[in-house]
């Protein structure tokens, strides 16, 4: 049985990619990778994000981490499994939806702020609990929610840059998420790819892309 959450950990990283479109989705996540950021979720603010799933699926297979982002419905969820999601990320929890995700069997990832939040996606079952907004609060504000739960996985995602990254694990963070800070939407407007790549290598495990 794979380990997502080691696999997750192991990552690091995961890149949100909001892409304008399809093609767009798939040259920035060719330049993430190439930079050596291999986690990939794949927004369903994409269009056609399914389609950008199975794409990525088939020309890198295992070499990446690849999942769906901005979960919000069950036929969502299912879409992104058949499509070869290995988790699945909502930006916030509800009962029914966590269900559903949970029904995939995959990594699920879904979204609170506050101890009640935190305590919600406990109770439904979420594997991963995805601080968000994070820039709200920042590290110290992570490390704040690890002393009552010492226990759960927690991945900020919102505020993550190169040069705080560390800070954020240092505060108890799985993992991050990072989205305009690696993957902006003017950067993917005016097709520059090669700063994608060079932000990725900014993040990236040392070592990885170098």
């Amino acid at each position: 049985m794979t380990d997502h959450l080691a696999i997750l950990k192991s990552t690091r990283v995961l890149a949100v990619v909001r892409a304008p479109s399809a093609q767009s989705a798939l040259l920035a996540a060719d330049a993430l990778v190439a930079g050596g950021v291999t986690g990939l979720e794949i927004t369903y603010s994409t269009p056609d994000a399914p389609a950008v799933i199975r794409e990525l699926n088939d020309r890198y297979g295992e070499t990446i981490y690849l999942g769906a982002g901005t979960v919000t419905t069950e036929d969502e969820a299912a879409r992104a499994a058949a499509a070869g999601a290995q988790f699945l990320v909502s930006p916030g929890t509800r009962r029914t939806l966590t269900e559903a995700m949970k029904a995939t069997g995959l990594l699920v990832m879904t979204g609170a702020l506050t101890p009640s939040e935190v305590m919600a996606a406990q109770e439904y079952g979420t594997d991963v609990v995805k601080i968000f907004p994070a820039s709200l609060g920042g590290p110290a504000f992570l490390r704040s929610l690890r002393g009552p739960f010492p226990d759960v996985p927690l991945m900020p995602t919102g505020g993550v840059t190169p040069e705080n990254m560390g800070e954020w694990f240092q505060a108890g963070a799985v993992a991050v998420g990072a989205g305009s800070d690696l993957v902006s939407a003017a950067d993917l407007a005016a097709s520059r790819y090669d700063e994608v790549e060079r932000k990725a290598r900014l993040f990236a495990p040392a070592g990885v892309g170098a």
